[in-house]
């Protein structure tokens, strides 16, 4: 029975990557002289390494033509935290994916605890709970900030289930990327996937369900991708749905 469900932040509850992370690295590189532009290609394959910190780090030691930064932890420092500064500004501007709060709210009158496991910043993961889902009750809140190693390292799953006491066949994670899903599978957890503009290539197929998004009445529907269900309501996503699916009947049926 699922106690828990942890979301990823970054492509999951706000699709961030392209208009959102994107433009405010390349913010931060104009501000500190750099004549430096990710685009849309570019980042795409960025994102394959976990943190913005590090992101900047392999960018340098790969990508970039001029010679190495001196200082070049401190410049990544100096470098992220103006990002931040400028991604809060644009936030307020990203949509929530489809569903994605309609969901949290289900979980919370059904008692379900919830979490946010992100790579982002504690600030930034902070700043999207109380104010883009304001009126959502969290049970922990861990960022990429917070813990030693970043996904696909599973130590922020463990992490998160040791906070708030739950076992890992007792929680779903809701992941949007291969490495998000590796960290929560290598922490024994189910997965849905409900993938991004940037993931929807990437091999997600260690999910145990992937769809486009968890889907709105009056808005974008679900679909599926892998382990279609009977819905409650058509084109959306309840909790109610996803217990029958990770019930051990529902399984036995479907083997």
């Amino acid at each position: 029975m699922i106690k828990a469900v942890l979301f990823d932040q970054d492509g999951v509850i706000i699709d961030t990557e392209r208009d959102g992370h994107r433009v405010a690295f390349n913010m931060a590189f104009t501000e500190h002289g750099y004549d430096i532009e990710w685009d849309v290609e570019l980042y795409h394959k960025l994102l394959q390494i976990g943190g913005g910190k590090e992101r900047i780090r392999y960018y340098f030691e790969n990508y970039y033509e001029g010679a190495t930064p001196r200082n070049i932890d401190e410049l990544i420092h100096n470098l992220h935290k103006t990002k931040t500064e400028a991604f809060l500004e644009i936030l307020n501007t990203l949509p929530l994916r489809p569903g994605i709060k309609r969901f949290m709210k289900e979980l919370n009158e059904a008692g379900i605890l919830i979490g946010i496991c992100t790579t982002s910043n504690e600030k930034v993961a902070n700043t999207i709970a109380n104010s883009r889902l304001a009126g959502i009750e969290f049970s922990v809140i861990l960022a990429g900030d917070m813990v030693s190693k970043k996904k696909p390292d599973p130590e922020i799953y463990n992490t998160a289930l040791k906070k708030i006491n739950i076992t890992p066949s007792e929680c779903l994670v809701v992941e949007d990327s291969y490495i998000g899903i590796s960290a929560a599978k290598a922490a024994g957890c189910h997965v849905l996937a409900t993938y991004s503009d940037y993931t929807k290539d990437e091999d997600l197929s260690q999910a145990d369900m992937i769809v486009n998004c968890l889907g709105d009445e009056n808005g974008e529907k679900a679909c599926f991708i892998k382990s279609e269900l009977p819905l409650l309501i058509e084109g959306v996503i309840t909790f109610k749905d996803l217990q029958l699916f990770l019930s051990d009947e529902l399984k036995t049926i479907n083997k």
